[in-house]
């Protein structure tokens, strides 16, 4: 599977992007358990994972860092 491009996740609105990052936590969170009870069956999952919370976050932390409306949204609803 490639690896998705960080320009998709930067049209996102605000609110999608705090769900995204909450689910993509929760998969993580998913992993680590099946992992801990010997059912993960694809391991290469949590590098994917990882690399999606890091551009979602990456996104996050440049709108707040800019100050653009749509980090005033995010920032109101935290």
């Amino acid at each position: 599977m490639a690896r998705p491009d960080i320009s998709d996740v930067r049209q996102l609105a605000a609110s999608e992007l705090d769900e995204q990052i909450s689910a993509t936590r929760r998969a993580l969170f998913d992993l680590r358990f099946q992992q801990a009870t010997r059912r993960l069956e694809n391991p290469h999952r949590f590098k994917e994972a990882r690399i999606k919370l890091a551009h979602l976050l990456t996104v996050r932390n440049e709108r707040q860092r800019s100050g653009s409306p749509a980090a005033a949204s995010t920032e109101a609803a935290s």
